[in-house]
């Protein structure tokens, strides 16, 4: 008899298991071009070990979305105020399916290089949920999902990946409250399996400690619950936490904004996203990145690469500049970045720096960057051990210090790298003498 358990060893969950039908939607075209898109982008540039893919991720959301599941439709674990949002028991192993196969493919509309330039390339009213989606429900994926025993529908499996945040950009139906705690598990801004499982390889392949919490805790304590708080929404149903998982929670929300702060939003790392949307830009041109499903599917980061070396190695060619600050390593110098003492003189201390600073050394020789957190909400129900209900900022002052990340940036061409310092100095020191005298 063939084997029907396949076993994929991965560096963070151990082992990853499919069975024959599954393993199947991961052998498709789509999910096998994921093993060609970098997780953090170009981040390796920076971080040498930062090269692992989308692919292994994918994986690794499904292994923690299926533990998720499973703890929380435990029939031990349903609270009673939650029971009437559940489907039978005998529909739950077709639900429980369409959430494995959300979280593997929820990734499969992503760019090459991942987040790099998704704002630049794609046309107008796309975004990478959208291509998910659509690639969820082509024709290719549509032969697999019908051969699946029982067969699976695309419409319920993108609706899980994506969420009702995006419903109506991408179209899809209206959710009801089962498919919203199903969507929660996989996208959720707290408690998602996407962001765990990111955290933990992130900072596993990074070589840092920063993304590092107690999921297994975490995942063991996770709930279905009354979402508390107004009369409109206290028996709104949401995933919250039982009393004892909180200091997981707060381990893994400060995971967050360590990894954002010291990985994703460093300077290096971001300034290298420009360079590759802008040169990504040009060569698109126009036409910005094809939406039918076929085309989309055959670029990668492979392709890109290609098309930056062929620019490099041709001195005649227009992408030739921008190019090389990728291959070459001659990206723009960080000349200013967002501090709270300039904060606190001016809000838009940046922005004003930016325009400046183009006006003086040239547009084409500066960029500017901001990133501000979405998501992640400390706000959460917690189930006491006498059963009743409290949202997370009662019970946990550490959850209320929790930072939100904010980061901007003012990026330099090289060769005026000096001068520019020497000027920003000399008009810091003219704001602060003007401050002073206004104060006497």
């Amino acid at each position: 008899m063939g084997k029907h358990l396949h076993e994929i060893r991965d560096p963070v969950h151990v082992f990853i298991r499919l069975d024959t039908d599954e393993r199947e939607v991961l052998d498709s075209r789509p999910l096998q071009r994921l093993r060609n898109i970098h997780q953090l982008g170009l981040t390796y540039l920076l971080y040498p070990g930062a090269t692992h893919r989308r692919f292994e991720h994918s994986l690794g959301v499904m292994e923690l979305a299926t533990r998720i599941f499973d703890v929380i439709t435990d029939m031990y674990n349903i609270c009673p105020d939650v029971q009437h949002i559940l489907p039978p028991e005998d529909q739950r192993k077709y639900w429980r399916r369409v959430l494995r196969m959300a979280a593997l493919c929820h990734d499969l509309g992503h760019l090459p290089f991942s987040h790099s330039a998704d704002h630049k390339l794609f046309p107008d009213g796309w975004s990478h949920e959208r291509m998910t989606a659509e690639i969820i429900r082509s024709k290719e994926m549509e032969r697999v999902w019908s051969e699946i025993t029982p067969p699976l529908r695309g419409e319920d499996i993108a609706k899980i990946a994506i969420g009702p945040r995006e419903r109506q950009k991408v179209g899809l139906g209206q959710f009801n409250l089962w498919e919203t705690i199903l969507s929660e598990i996989i996208v959720g801004d707290t408690f998602g399996a996407d962001r765990m499982d990111y955290l933990l390889r992130d900072s596993l392949h990074a070589g840092v400690a920063y993304g590092k919490f107690d999921h297994y805790r975490l995942v063991d304590t996770l709930r279905i619950l009354p979402k508390g708080g107004s009369a409109e929404d206290s028996k709104e149903p949401t995933l919250g936490l039982l009393e004892g998982g909180i200091q997981s929670a707060e381990a893994l929300l400060w995971a967050r904004y360590f990894m954002y702060s010291q990985v994703y939003c460093h300077p290096v790392r971001r300034i290298y996203d420009i360079h590759l949307g802008d040169f990504l830009e040009k060569k698109m041109g126009k036409n910005k990145i094809p939406t039918k499903s076929d085309d989309f599917l055959a670029l990668d980061d492979n392709k890109v690469l290609v098309w930056i070396r062929e620019s490099v190695s041709n001195q005649k060619d227009q992408l030739n500049e921008l190019a090389k600050r990728i291959f070459d390593r001659m990206h723009f110098k960080r000349v200013y970045g967002r501090n709270p003492e300039d904060q606190r003189i001016n809000p838009q201390a940046a922005d004003t720096i930016y325009k400046a600073a183009c006006k003086k050394f040239g547009k084409d020789s500066i960029r500017y960057d901001a990133y501000k957190q979405k998501g992640g909400s400390q706000l959460f129900p917690v189930q006491l051990k006498d059963d009743t209900i409290q949202q997370s900022i009662e019970l946990s002052a550490t959850l209320e210090k929790v930072p939100i990340v904010f980061t901007e940036y003012v990026f330099i061409e090289d060769k005026h790298l000096n001068a520019a310092k020497a000027w920003l100095g000399k008009k810091h020191s003219e704001i602060l003498k003007s401050r002073k005298e206004t104060e006497e």
